[in-house]
């Protein structure tokens, strides 16, 4: 979310948010990133489940940077209308 500088990222490349509600027993995460892969993709890799456990993974491949970066932007709003803060 913010780089070396602590400055906010205008297109962050990842995300790490959390959402506690300990009177739920709820205790989650979801972790976001965009990476390139072998082939020179850009891909959006999420992972989400219960702190402390390995929890799921999905990775979805976008045809540039800026799409997939827009799609992680899109995710990163929709978790946090459902309560989920960094």
């Amino acid at each position: 979310m913010c780089d070396e500088t602590g400055q906010l990222e205008v297109f962050p490349d990842r995300a790490y948010l959390r959402r506690k509600d300990p009177s739920r027993n709820m205790h989650r995460f979801y972790l976001m990133a965009v990476q390139r892969d072998l082939f020179g993709r850009a891909s959006l890799i999420r992972e989400w489940g219960r702190i402390g456990s390995p929890g799921k993974l999905r990775v979805e491949h976008h045809p540039d940077e800026g799409r997939a970066v827009d799609a992680l932007s899109a995710l990163m709003a929709a978790k946090r209308k459902r309560g989920y803060a960094s």
